[in-house]
């Protein structure tokens, strides 16, 4: 189903009345939204321009275990590329935060977002794994426990989508992910240039972007303390109770447990929440917002653990304005979200269900990948916590691809958004198929908190600059 434009003028200048209709609640008001939206839609208003050409639907991954995507075509889509987001959590939605929080045309109010990679890419959103945003399963069984179940997920919804959108199928197709959204990208990579190869799926892949991911989970988690003491957030004493908490994490990753070294995660950061007056692991420079209760005050068990790492890592995507956006005027507009299904009702079971997997590495995949002359671009915030710049570069030590040497020896280049432009936006070295983006100012939603720079950057990776 390709749909007409749709227009969001009417549905803006609503959401601007607020201050007028002060005494609906946040619900009714969405309500009245989303009747506008719908409206909007069946008459085919052009209110504002020429929005963009929509698509989505589901595909039916495995047995009761229904993936929901939502494709935005570019202008000349035929003449620009196709990037497939993916997001992190797990259990984030990239329908949902991805595309309305970071880089789809509009921001949660229905406003243009100025730096939309629209702009250079047709978008495809995909909610992974199953149970994700508005992707569900009726089968307690069938989340995902390993991002290999996740990767075969997202193998037949391509095929089925690139069998589909046979215009799509000679298009450059990039794959752009953020957080633990990258390693199911590394992977998710693999399966796809495996299987082109193998001639069941016909696209025309071209390369893969992990931002601020989880690739190698315990050099983040041990360089949190070092980071944290350069930068001013711990002082000794917490550098030592960081680091040796940090240290336990590895011994149960060498020893191969990983729900324990997850569990022990989850400690560290309480630990550095209690040592920074709770830092914001998303963005050193601010507080945490979710705002949790103090370490020493939290029950420490199995569940606890579990349900302190989904609400700090997962459902800080899916905040009040968002989750009553993609429940009301979103699911309205779609038509085809089943009667039963809540977006974002699953997340914490996509959570659970992976927590035997959080800490295991993908390095050896990345390297499978650069082998395979696959383009590699690994991009990261100057202010991220969780997933630091310096983790990232220490996992990238551990390639053992061939020109990895020459790589690390390349004098990199900084980024300034215009030629007359003295301030740096980030920096930057390419040697053959392997880029790395350091982007200043930026905390892990790298395109949230700089999004200029992001849009410069896909352009440079896509090759339009």
């Amino acid at each position: 189903m390709r749909t007409e434009p749709l227009s969001f003028c009417i549905v803006v200048l609503q959401v601007r009345c607020w201050s007028w209709i002060g005494g609906y609640r946040m619900r009714e008001l969405l309500g009245v939204l989303s009747f506008v939206l719908l409206l909007s839609a069946a008459q085919g208003a052009a209110v504002r321009g020429k929005a963009p050409q929509q698509d989505w639907g589901y595909v039916d991954v495995r047995s009761n275990a229904h993936m929901f995507w939502w494709l935005y075509y570019a202008e000349h889509y035929t003449q620009v590329p196709l990037v497939m987001w993916l997001q992190g959590g797990p259990g984030a939605s990239g329908c949902g935060f991805g595309n309305f929080e970071e880089i789809g045309p509009y921001d949660t109010l229905f406003h243009d977002r100025n730096t939309t990679w629209l702009k250079a890419a047709s978008l495809l959103f995909v909610d992974n794994p199953v149970g994700t945003g508005f992707s569900y399963t009726t089968d307690e069984g069938a989340y995902a426990r390993n991002v290999s179940t996740v990767s075969d997920d997202m193998m037949v919804l391509l095929k089925t989508f690139f069998s589909s959108k046979t215009d799509f199928q000679t298009t450059p197709f990039y794959i752009f992910s953020e957080s633990y959204g990258g390693k199911m990208a590394a992977v998710i990579s693999l399966a796809l240039h495996e299987a082109i190869q193998a001639g069941t799926i016909k696209c025309n892949f071209k390369g893969v972007a992990l931002g601020d991911s989880w690739i190698s989970p315990i050099d983040s988690v041990l360089s949190w303390g070092p980071y944290l003491y350069s930068m001013s957030l711990l002082d000794e004493q917490g550098l030592a109770k960081v680091q040796e908490a940090a240290a336990a994490v590895q011994d149960a990753v060498k020893s191969g447990e990983f729900e324990r070294a997850t569990e022990l995660w989850s400690k560290t950061e309480d630990l550095v929440e209690e040592f920074t007056d709770d830092v914001n692991f998303y963005n050193i420079l601010t507080k945490n917002p979710m705002m949790l209760a103090k370490p020493e005050k939290r029950q420490q068990s199995s569940i606890y653990y579990i349900s302190r790492l989904f609400y700090s890592h997962t459902l800080r995507h899916q905040g009040d304005l968002l989750f009553e956006l993609m429940n009301g005027p979103v699911r309205k507009l779609l038509r085809v979200i089943p009667d039963d299904v809540i977006w974002g009702s699953q997340a914490k079971n996509v959570f659970s269900a992976m927590a035997g997997d959080f800490m295991k590495p993908v390095v050896d995949v990345v390297d499978k990948l650069l082998h395979a002359n696959i383009n590699v671009t690994v991009y990261n915030g100057q202010l991220d916590l969780i997933v630091d710049t310096v983790g990232q570069k220490n996992w990238v030590k551990k390639l053992s691809w061939q020109k990895i040497d020459q790589f690390r020896n390349l004098m990199w280049t900084p980024l300034h958004m215009c030629p007359q432009c003295t301030e740096t936006a980030a920096f930057h070295k390419t040697y053959e198929n392997f880029a790395f983006f350091w982007i200043l100012k930026a905390g892990h939603m790298i395109p949230s908190d700089q999004g200029d720079v992001a849009l410069k950057m896909l352009r440079m990776i896509i090759n339009q600059e």
